[in-house]
Parts: structure tokens; C-alpha cells; sequence
């Protein structure tokens, strides 16, 4: 396994079996972190960009971190659900390239992992309420990181484990496969990096051309070819991932926010969040200020 491949971590941050009604219905729901769900009875739907899911019976759902979905179940579901922060040294996400949920057949072995998990690491649900504008709060983030700091050694490694077994599951399907198959050239790898690296920085699509030695236009060319966006689309939209995490995770003003994300004033920052995410920086606060699962 190439150390490129191999780089991820993962943190828990929560994880509990929950019954739920009609009350589990929110939308536009964008985490910082991943969510991983496992349907044992009932029915519910979820959607995002792209397509909408039934969660029902015998399967797993995985949900990307700053993937944007709707939760909803109209009559009753029950779930285990696990949800963990995910670390990379470049920043750059495993499912950079695929920010959408996905679905597959869960196995005897996947049921038994997060039992096990669950067993492990008990009082580690949320406890307050079933909706992602309660609990998605910094002080609860830092709470749970304690947490993992904390426990024992032998926990952290089958955490971990755990974690690592669950998500190769989705690495093998389709869905997954499908934003992978085309390679991506060592220059635009290096950009995506660099690009992560500096997000507090004023960064621009000339500059980025100059690094790798290419002419303007044929980088943007090669950029779209290779990840499928402009590299000025790319460049924001991880600029607001970053902000929507500063936003939900700390008390820092908008200007603030602005600034560490190399933004050199608010209306430009608030155009651009509210043109990625389609709320505005005050609708995305509150939002994550109002005590989901």
C-alpha cells in the first residue's frame, strides 16, 4: 500500500443506537465531519446534490464530510450511527473527489465492528438531541476530543481499526471507483495540496500556473480535465469548507473567518460562502448554534 493511499487517520467523535419518529426531518445539513449509519429497522430517506437514498434495513450509508443532505424519516428508524473527524497531513480529503452518500450491502462482519465499537466506547452518543443545529457546537467537538486523548492506548488502536475496516468497505464500490478511475497528474496533486495549505492565503490561478511551470490557460485546462472544476472553483469552495468548520467549531467573527481564509474583505467572503453553500455566513451560525445525528 503506497504511503499516499495510506496517510488517513480518523477520530471518533461520536457513535450510540438511536430510535427515531417524524421529528428527524432536517435539511441542508453540512457536517465537518463524516457519518457512518447502519439501518437495523424502519425506514428513512436521505438526499444529497445527486440522488436520494432509502436508509433502510441491512445497509450501510456513508456520508463524506461537507456533504451537503436532508434527513428525514416519516414514521420510525432505528440506528447505529458513528461519526468521526477525519485527518490527512496534506488536508486533502479521501473523499475529496466524492462528496456525495453512498450505499452498500452491510456484512455480518460490519454489524459485529460497530457493535463492538459501541461496546468500547460507551456515554459516547450525544445525549442532547437528534438535531445537527443542537449538537454541532465547539464545546462539544472539544469534549469528545478529551475523550480521545484520554482513553487507553489498545482503545485508540481498535478505534481507529475499526474505522479504517468500515470505510474500506465503500472504497471498493462503484460510486467511489468512479471518481477515482481517471489519474491525476503530479502537478495538479501538488496544487490540490498546495491549495489546502494555504488557505489563509490570497491565492491565485496565475500563481498556481507559475508553480508548476505552465502557462495560464493550460493549467486551467488540465485542472478541469483532472478534477472536473476550475481551479478557481476549487480554490474557493476549500476555502469555505474551512469556513464553514471555523463557523461551526469556534466564536470567531466573520471578519476573522474571512481573513484565515484569505479572503481580503466580508462582502467577498459572505458572495462567495453564500454562492457554495447557498446559506449565508449568519444563516450557516445559526444553524450550527441552535441545538443533529
Amino acid at each position: 500500500m503506497s504511503n499516499s493511499t495510506f496517510k488517513y487517520s480518523f477520530s471518533l467523535l461520536h457513535i450510540d443506537y438511536v430510535k427515531l419518529d417524524h421529528n428527524w426531518n432536517y435539511n441542508s445539513v453540512i457536517s465537518p465531519y463524516y457519518r457512518i449509519y447502519y439501518i437495523d429497522d424502519g425506514i428513512g430517506f436521505i438526499s444529497d446534490n445527486s440522488n436520494c437514498l432509502t436508509l433502510e434495513p441491512g445497509n450501510l450509508y456513508l456520508v463524506p464530510s461537507f456533504t451537503i443532505c436532508n434527513l428525514n424519516c416519516q414514521v420510525y428508524l432505528s440506528q447505529y450511527f458513528i461519526q468521526f473527524f477525519e485527518e490527512s497531513p496534506d488536508g486533502i480529503s479521501l473523499f475529496n473527489n466524492n462528496r456525495k452518500v453512498i450505499k452498500l450491502a452491510a456484512t455480518e462482519l460490519d454489524v459485529v465492528l460497530i457493535k463492538k465499537m459501541l461496546q468500547n466506547n460507551p456515554g459516547r452518543g450525544i445525549n442532547r438531541s437528534d438535531n445537527p443545529k443542537v449538537y454541532e457546537k465547539e464545546a462539544f467537538y472539544k469534549e469528545y476530543r478529551l475523550l480521545n486523548n484520554s482513553i487507553k492506548t489498545q482503545l485508540k488502536f481498535e478505534n481507529q481499526g475499526i474505522l479504517l475496516q468500515l470505510i474500506s468497505r465503500f472504497l471498493s464500490t462503484r460510486d467511489f471507483s468512479s471518481s477515482q478511475q481517471q489519474i491525476t497528474s503530479s502537478k495538479i496533486l501538488d496544487t490540490m495540496s498546495y491549495v489546502q495549505l494555504h488557505l489563509n492565503e490570497n491565492i491565485t490561478v496565475a500563481q498556481l500556473a507559475r508553480r508548476v511551470n505552465q502557462n495560464q490557460d493550460y493549467f486551467s485546462k488540465q485542472f478541469l480535465a483532472h478534477t472536473g472544476q476550475r481551479p478557481l472553483n476549487y480554490i474557493h469552495e476549500k476555502k469555505i469548507e474551512r469556513a464553514q468548520y471555523l463557523i461551526a467549531t469556534s466564536d470567531k467573527t466573520f471578519l476573522e473567518i474571512a481573513l484565515d481564509t484569505g479572503f481580503s474583505n466580508l462582502p467577498h467572503f459572505s458572495k462567495i460562502f453564500k454562492q457554495i453553500v447557498s446559506l449565508t455566513p449568519g444563516e450557516y451560525r445559526n444553524q450550527n448554534s441552535q441545538h443533529y445525528k
